[in-house]
């Protein structure tokens, strides 16, 4: 699709191979920090621009894929692929107890059909995948079908887009657990470091024009990947 058509449909950014590219990079370092430097908060804090960019490009490619259903095959099946190293790279020590512990491309793909209820009225089906993303063990639960409605119906909108991300993740700020490691302790105040999911809404609601070209099956195959390595590296640092 020409970019002027682009524009037509989106007022938020469309520059989606950069913003993957970015993603990646997010959740390599997030990857990183929490296998081999767990008291290192900077790697995680980093790391939480990762979902929001994937929820976003996420509904882009809702928007203007051809074909659906191959675009959720696509991703169930790079779940699927997954799954082994996801356990290996984070859960070694409990391999079986973990094939339910779903890897984040489940959540998104789970999130992607929902989404496409949505899009198509379709209610029973976003209301179904609401509910299995919800109350099964899927990382992130329903944030991502909630982000994905936010881009989704304000896609014309970019300044009600930004207030809604903005309001959504401003509760991280307030409540936090000193005792929760996802919490950060600064002082007497403690929030939760998801709040820096935030650091992404420039890169979502400004456009950008930088257009690198990177086939779609690089961003597909790094994920299983980028934790193959992990997990080999893990095994022999004997960690």
């Amino acid at each position: 699709m020409k970019e002027e058509n682009r524009k037509e449909i989106f007022k938020t950014n469309t520059d989606t191979d950069f913003l993957k590219l970015i993603a990646i990079l997010s959740m390599l370092t997030d990857h990183i920090g929490a296998v081999f430097f767990p008291e290192q908060q900077i790697f995680r804090c980093i790391g939480r621009l990762a979902f929001p960019l994937f929820c976003y490009c996420m509904t882009v490619g809702l928007v203007y894929t051809h074909d659906i259903k191959r675009y959720i095959l696509r991703l169930a099946v790079f779940a699927v692929i997954s799954q082994p190293f996801y356990i290996m790279a984070f859960n070694p020590q409990d391999f079986i107890g973990n094939i339910t512990n779903w890897n984040i491309f489940f959540t998104l793909v789970i999130s992607l059909i929902s989404m496409y209820g949505f899009k198509e009225k379709k209610w029973w089906l976003f209301a179904l995948g609401f509910f299995v993303v919800s109350w099964w063990n899927f990382d992130y639960s329903a944030n991502g079908i909630l982000l994905m409605l936010i881009f989704y119906c304000c896609r014309k909108k970019p300044v009600l887009g930004a207030f809604l991300f903005v309001l959504f993740y401003i509760p991280c700020l307030f409540g936090g657990d000193p005792a929760n490691p996802m919490c950060i302790t600064l002082g007497q105040f403690v929030f939760n470091r998801q709040v820096f999911a935030l650091l992404a809404a420039p890169l979502i609601f400004f456009t950008t024009s930088l257009r690198p070209k990177i086939s779609k099956w690089v961003f597909y195959s790094f994920y299983p990947a980028h934790l193959g390595v992990i997990a080999i590296a893990r095994f022999i640092m004997r960690i």
